[in-house]
Formats: C-alpha cells, sequence, structure tokens
C-alpha cells in the first residue's frame, strides 16, 4: 500500500450522532439518507454518524495521491465504507457542528473536486444515544482523488449502522 502524504490523530467532538467533512462556509446538512449506515453527503458537506449522542470521539486521516487497497485490518473495524464526496473549494476538513475545528489535516489537498473516502467506524454500540466525556468510538478516514462511484460496502457489523439503514428503508 502506498504511504500516506499526510496523517494525523485526534478528538472530534460529536453533536447529535455526527460530525462533518465539510468546506468552509458549507453547513447545511444534506437530505438525511444513511444508506449505508455510517456516511452521506451532499458536494462541500459529508456527515459521520456517530453512535453517542454527543462527546468526543478518535479520529484519525490519512490522505493518499492514489486509490488505497483494502488492508487486512477491516476486520478490526465493526464498519467499513467507501464513499464518494465532493469539495467545492479544495479545503474540505474535519469539522464537529459546535466546537473549534480538530487540528487535522485538509482532506482535500488536490484541489476542488471528487474524491473517495473510506470510512472505517469501532465502537458505535457501546455507548449508543449518550452523552460521553471519554471517547468510546474510533474512525479512521482514508482519503484520494477519485471519479465519483456508487458506495462500496467492504464491512457492515454494528447494530448503529444497521438501525440507520433500516430507518431509510421505512
Amino acid at each position: 500500500m502506498s504511504e500516506p502524504i499526510a496523517r494525523a490523530s485526534g478528538q472530534v467532538q460529536v453533536e447529535y450522532h455526527a460530525f462533518h467533512l465539510a468546506d468552509a462556509g458549507q453547513y447545511t446538512q444534506p437530505p438525511f439518507l444513511p444508506e449505508n449506515g455510517l456516511i452521506f453527503s451532499r458536494p462541500g458537506l459529508a456527515v459521520v454518524l456517530a453512535g453517542v449522542n454527543s462527546g468526543p470521539v478518535d479520529v484519525t486521516v490519512e490522505i493518499y495521491r492514489g486509490a488505497v487497497p483494502l488492508p487486512g485490518h477491516a476486520e478490526a473495524w465493526d464498519e467499513v465504507v467507501d464513499h464518494s464526496i465532493e469539495s467545492l473549494t479544495g479545503d474540505m476538513r474535519v469539522t464537529a457542528m459546535m466546537d473549534a475545528l480538530p487540528e487535522l489535516p485538509v482532506l482535500t489537498p488536490f484541489g476542488p473536486g471528487p474524491y473517495r473516502a473510506r470510512v472505517h467506524a469501532r465502537g458505535r454500540d457501546r455507548a449508543h444515544d449518550a452523552h460521553v466525556t471519554d471517547p468510546v468510538e474510533a474512525f479512521l478516514l482514508q482519503v484520494w482523488p477519485r471519479q465519483r462511484e456508487p458506495d462500496l460496502i467492504h464491512r457492515h457489523n454494528d447494530r448503529y449502522g444497521q438501525s440507520m439503514r433500516q430507518s431509510v428503508q421505512t
């Protein structure tokens, strides 16, 4: 696997079960359609779903120049989904809805356009719907430039994701 050009970890504050991947000024949430149970988006903004209602989660960001093969550690995660995102400005970042911007790298350093985000999640069932003061969930975001494609599901294994997928079907 190619080495990331940028990698960093930090805590992100979740509010209302979500944190965002957003271009500056893009705060209007897309229609709530969590078809894959983990991430949904519109140009300029993506919503990543967390199990906790509010509190910090651990987030690691890795940025790549090209496609990232699925590593052998996918089974260490409860959910793994590839999802297409689009940056309108080339300055898309991980953002918290009601908190300071976390110190994580720009997700779209190659300019505006389409990107692929592989989102890994672990621990979303541990404190479902709770307010937490210490992280109980972890997310890994791997991002690279790529034309828009349908979602690719690598792993669906938590109850929270299943409940989100079922909410779209009803």
